[in-house]
């Protein structure tokens, strides 16, 4: 495939004009960064495992009535996805207090909260994506109260699937993190589910041990990432073992 014209250059992915009207080619880096960009890092295959791990789950959510960018994994590292005017929100979904939550809180990582909490975070790297309230986001208009009100809903639908998707591997749900966009096509314009959705976005933790399976592994320098982002993959059934007993990636072409 010859190299499109570049759209935009993010922390751990690259947008590329896509080869039809309304796409987009999204490539995933092997670069790592926490702490807004302050640490740095480039792990040899991350790249490849969130490609893969998105696809998979993109593919698993939108079998289920959960509408979203992913079109087709065109190889390793790159995906064809529906163009969409991103909404300058992440939205953050805690199933148990850990990271900025027990921070700012207080509350002991690890403490199971009595529902999902859903958080908004303004998407502006200067400001450090800093925590709003509803009320900022209707006086600022970064969002309309019924994009709103399907923001949330999708956004509780993701984490019903995926807490019982990755339980049934012996993955605790943590936290995550999504992004959406309008996608618009002929009159009509609709939210629908963009970004990724990998252990960069994730925290996921073993179910009986509580080891971390996602990126606090390089935010905590614990060291063994990219094994770790190998490890839910393999238990996704997304990648098999060697017969030595080392994961491997199946990069055996696209997905068709």
């Amino acid at each position: 495939m010859s190299r499109k014209r570049m759209i935009y250059e993010g922390k751990a992915k690259i947008l590329y004009e896509g080869p039809e009207p309304n796409t987009l080619i999204q490539y995933f880096k092997d670069d790592a960064t926490a702490f807004n960009a302050e640490k740095k890092a480039v792990l040899d295959g991350k790249g490849v495992l969130n490609n893969r791990i998105s696809e998979f789950m993109m593919t698993r959510l939108g079998g289920v009535g959960i509408p979203n960018h992913f079109i087709k994994r065109l190889n390793m590292r790159e995906q064809l996805i529906k163009k969409v005017e991103i909404i300058p929100l992440e939205v953050i979904v805690r199933n148990v207090a850990a990271g900025t939550m027990s921070k700012r809180l207080g509350i002991a990582e690890g403490t199971q909260l009595p529902r999902a909490i859903v958080e908004f975070c303004l998407k502006d790297d200067a400001l450090g994506d800093p925590l709003v309230s509803e009320e900022h986001i209707a006086a600022f208009s970064w969002a309309q109260p019924h994009e709103m009100d399907e923001l949330i809903a999708l956004s509780l639908r993701v984490n019903d699937f995926m807490s019982g998707l990755f339980a049934g591997v012996g993955i605790k749900l943590v936290d995550f993190k999504l992004e959406f966009g309008r996608f618009f096509e002929n009159d009509m314009q609709r939210v629908i589910l963009a970004d990724e959705i990998s252990p960069d976005s994730c925290r996921l933790w073993d179910l009986e041990t509580n080891e971390k399976l996602d990126k606090d592994r390089f935010r905590r320098d614990l060291g063994g990432v990219t094994e770790a982002y190998s490890e839910v993959a393999r238990r996704l059934g997304i990648i098999k073992e060697s017969q030595q007993g080392a994961n491997v990636v199946d990069i055996s072409g696209a997905s068709k």
